[in-house]
């Protein structure tokens, strides 16, 4: 008699759509609804993919962070980052940029003057995840990272490419370096992988692409835009893409693991800290000034209201 598979998928929760930043549209499926925190991840954003005219590309004007760190992973268009400690750099397709806010920072992420002049599509994802308590207040650090420095990991019968972003599979070691274990990978198969996850993380697997995928042992269908919380259970987890017509597709997942830090957390906004108390220091610091400025916020915030005014006389979102 054959053993019954075991269920590793415990939820599946579809994402929602949300304005952000200076008006763009993400679908969000962490945080939503009763499922507001997957320690030690806050937020999953994905963002686009969206087509561009000329002149209506928005991004994220000037804005404050303290407590936590900003992954930003970008697959198509660009985004242009600047800080209130004189940092600069242009992401462009295939980057990551790994940001621990710490103490604080003020910064802004706009899209890059090339795909605000010319128009073009853009594509990526952020994701928050939180500090512990003896980490939120250490300095700013930025790890950017271009595609060429991000390791792929190819399976035996060349069916799965997995991008390592932030992990470990199978002796392929990520470069960018976490103040918690995390495993961050971008999983695409036409066939099937099975993945170990170390024991004592949690999992999450987010599938962005129109083919859907089956995960767990039990495989579970996960759509487009559809959030799987992974139980391992000390087993490996098993993706396999679903048929689309006649033959397999390529499937494309974000997997996202991480040894949980187990603290409370009181956030708002832009701040993810421990305590009440904390959390208004943080306001208190941002309003007197504490987290600085950037030069040109003027003219950011302009071309946001722009490019917001183009789109909505187009009719579009």
């Amino acid at each position: 008699m054959a053993s019954k598979a075991l269920k590793q998928v415990s939820r599946i929760i579809t994402a929602h759509r949300q304005r952000e930043g200076g008006g763009f549209i993400v679908r969000r499926p962490l945080p939503s609804g009763n499922f507001d925190f997957a320690d030690p991840f806050l937020m999953l954003d994905h963002l686009g993919p969206v087509n561009y005219a000329p002149g209506e590309a928005v991004g994220a004007p000037d804005h404050p962070h303290r407590g936590f760190e900003t992954v930003t992973y970008v697959l198509e268009g660009g985004f242009e980052h600047l800080d209130s400690h004189g940092n600069h750099g242009i992401l462009s397709p295939g980057w990551v940029q790994w940001m621990t806010a710490g103490s604080g920072v003020m910064h802004s992420e706009m899209p890059t003057k090339e795909l605000l002049d010319k128009g073009g599509n853009f594509h990526g994802f952020q994701i928050w995840v939180n500090l512990p308590a003896k980490d939120k207040m250490i300095p700013p650090r930025y790890q950017d990272v271009p595609p060429e420095n991000i390791p792929w990991f190819e399976s035996a019968d060349k069916q799965t490419r997995i991008k390592v972003i932030a992990g470990e599979v199978e002796g392929v070691k990520a470069n960018i370096d976490t103040r918690t274990p995390i495993y961050f990978l971008d999983l695409r198969t036409t066939g099937k992988y099975a993945l170990h996850i170390p024991e004592g993380m949690d999992a999450m697997v987010y599938n962005y692409h129109p083919t859907s995928i089956l995960v767990g042992q039990e495989k579970t269908k996960v759509n487009e835009s559809q959030l799987a919380i992974i139980k391992a259970q000390g087993e490996p987890v098993e993706f396999e893409a679903a048929d689309g017509d006649s033959e397999k597709k390529e499937a494309r997942v974000l997997v996202l693991a991480g040894t949980p830090i187990g603290e409370k957390i009181v956030r708002h906004g832009p701040f993810v800290m421990n305590t009440a108390d904390e959390l208004l220091q943080a306001f208190t610091d941002m309003q007197t000034g504490h987290f600085g400025k950037i030069p040109g916020s003027f003219e950011r915030m302009r071309a946001t209201d722009e490019a917001n005014a183009k789109r909505k006389q187009q009719g579009k979102e």
